[in-house]
């Protein structure tokens, strides 16, 4: 081609670029915000937020993947404290962290021996507490790692301490310093715990316990890059006190919670767990829920040990829904439906051993595993829930805790005194009864009818000392009133105030129940369901800086100073699910109970004050 044509195909194209019709500036915006403003993008972005939901797993996934990845490649080191080895067990498994080339896993508070491996760089992970501080400085003095040293806080470092940190690297092996905010247990995606049992003493902060629940709540927003508004339960001192602390820690470090603010801001709830004490009481049926209640899940694991006839590699067991997809599948399903889903399993795998074996029972089940070991070495997460499963089903059924739950249930959902108690009488003189299920039942029924004219909390509490419990149980009924009776709480705990509750209430006993286990629902449902339309009244949920009570959040942080529950979380769980108005919870507590450590948490909470009604019930 000839320059001169060239030159005739850029005279052509300039022409036509100069025939184009250009708009100002201006008139570009307005265009932009008549589609911003139109209902199809409003429709997409919906539909996004959906896909973009917020995940306390995957916030501290990617933090301690951000760690490994600056460390570079190479073989490595993590150095932990007690707590941070907990936070990262919780979301990543030791084959995951192995496959990320860290292949030692070392805790700086052990107090042992540790060898020196120069070869190794050494990823640092710890809470920025005095005594890991401490211990990191003399690290650095005499360092193990000489290939360097990347050290990470869970959160804030004090200015004075990076540079105590400075002159202690005398070997110059530090190569990086920083803050990753993952200062919780992330146990689900929509649940956290900040692992601080026995929050409370004479009915207050303690200061440790406070000063760890502002460190960990303000992690938790930076993780998930929330700059909410806060509110907290009006009755309570001590909700309103952690949510203007958090509040100040906003204010004071504005520029990390600089993030783009949406038309509905997201909410951090702050309520009290004295509001409901009936949902740490009761008996449970979904599977996680029950298993923490009658075994115990403590950072993922359950102890087995002591139980008679457990092999020796099932006496500790990970029940971990990221890395166990029958656990993941089943955990909100009902008892009854975790033993269908695993005997459907081993069905599958019947017919392709082409095997006649009945499996009608756990025990046939069992047999079946042991009889076909090419199964148990396939199915090893089957294998572990078998085992579970059956412990459950064995104290399900040699403490009638079908019958116990029955009670329990009809006792606070629906309030037929005479009935109630006479069959409290019954179980708490049954032998086979749990002395911890007959204690609860007793605090259920001292809960609902504390004001009751009829009451008769001093008898069945006095039937207790036939079972050897006695003066304890009188103390520990006294104590749960204290903590948690009618003068405690602020809400409509049992429904007998509001004129719908009562109503729904009347109907619920007059039709058939679908499931007698399961008609209880957490108080924090109906708080959630109201914030969610906008119609959570600012007099009863005031906010800590003013704002619009009646705007829809697109996302809500509830967390519940005493503790939360793996009942509630199920409730929230269906919730996200289900709501209409598109708004997501994440649930959180300073720690999450079942029965046996709620009753530690309130007898710590109400320990050094005049508990009313103690010297009437203990004698």
């Amino acid at each position: 081609m000839t320059m001169v044509a060239q030159q005739r195909i850029v005279t052509e194209q300039l022409r036509r670029e100069a025939s184009v019709r250009r708009i100002t500036v201006s008139q570009a915006v307005e265009d932009i915000k008549d589609v911003v403003n139109s209902s199809y993008f409003l429709f997409c972005t919906s539909v996004l937020r959906k896909f973009l939901k917020m995940s306390v797993i995957d916030a501290v996934r990617a933090y301690i993947q951000k760690m490994i990845d600056n460390a570079g490649p190479g073989l490595k080191a993590l150095l932990m404290d007690k707590e941070t080895t907990s936070i990262v067990s919780t979301v990543y498994s030791q084959s995951e962290v192995l496959a990320k080339e860290v292949f030692l896993f070392e805790r700086i508070d052990s107090g042992g021996y540790r060898s020196s491996m120069p070869h190794l760089r050494c990823v640092v992970f710890l809470r920025p507490t005095k005594e890991n501080l401490d211990a990191l400085k003399e690290e650095l003095r005499e360092p193990k790692y000489s290939s360097g040293y990347y050290i990470y806080f869970t959160h804030f470092v004090k200015k004075e301490d990076i540079r105590d940190l400075a002159f202690a690297d005398q070997h110059e092996v530090v190569r990086d310093v920083s803050e990753m905010y993952a200062d919780f247990l992330a146990v689900s995606p929509h649940l956290f715990s900040l692992n601080v049992p026995s929050c409370l003493r004479g009915l207050e902060w303690r200061h440790e316990a406070l000063l760890r629940c502002v460190q960990g709540l303000t992690a938790v927003l930076l993780s998930l890059k929330k700059n909410p508004v806060i509110r907290y339960q009006a009755h309570s001192p001590r909700a309103q006190r952690l949510a203007e602390r958090v509040q100040d820690v906003i204010n004071k470090e504005a520029s990390l919670f600089d993030f783009r603010k949406s038309e509905n801001q997201p909410v951090l709830l702050v309520i009290d767990r004295r509001d409901d004490t009936v949902t740490p009481l009761l008996n449970q049926w979904t599977y996680q829920a029950m298993v923490h209640e009658l075994l115990g899940i403590r950072n993922n694991r359950v102890s087995l040990r002591g139980r008679d006839g457990i092999p020796k590699d099932l006496q500790e067991v990970v029940m971990s829904p990221l890395h166990d997809e029958i656990y993941a599948s089943n955990l909100y399903n009902n008892f009854g439906e975790i033993g269908t889903a695993i005997k459907s399993m081993m069905e599958d795998f019947q017919a392709q051993s082409r095997s006649n074996q009945k499996l009608d029972t756990l025990s046939d089940m069992k047999a079946f595993v042991e009889n076909y070991p090419q199964f148990k070495k396939m199915s090893g997460t089957v294998t572990k829930h078998v085992t579970v499963v059956g412990e459950l089903s064995k104290i399900v059924s040699s403490h009638h805790l079908l019958q116990v739950s029955e009670n329990e249930q009809e006792l606070v959902s629906q309030g037929n005194h005479a009935q109630s108690l006479q069959k409290i009488r019954q179980l708490v003189n049954a032998s086979k009864v749990r002395d911890i299920d007959a204690l609860r039942l007793v605090l259920l029924y001292a809960l609902r009818y504390e004001t009751h004219s009829n009451n008769d909390i001093m008898g069945i509490t006095g039937l207790l000392k036939n079972r050897g419990i006695g003066t304890d149980a009188g103390k520990i009924v006294a104590s749960m009133l204290e903590y948690g009776g009618a003068k405690a709480r602020g809400g409509d705990l049992f429904g007998t105030q509001d004129a719908v509750k009562i109503t729904k209430r009347l109907f619920q006993g007059l039709k058939e129940v679908e499931n007698i286990y399961t008609q209880h629902q957490p108080l924090l449902v109906e708080t959630v369901r109201l914030l969610s339309r906008g119609r959570l009244k600012e007099m009863n949920y005031p906010f800590v800086t003013p704002s619009d009570a009646t705007r829809i959040p697109s996302e809500v942080v509830l967390f519940i100073v005493g503790g939360a529950t793996y009942e509630e979380s199920a409730a929230i769980f269906q919730f996200n699910n289900n709501n209409p108005s598109g708004t997501r919870v994440i649930l959180g507590g300073t720690t999450i109970h079942n029965s046996e450590s709620f009753l530690e948490e309130v007898s710590s909470a109400v320990e050094g004050i005049h508990v009313r009604h103690a010297r009437r019930l203990v004698h």
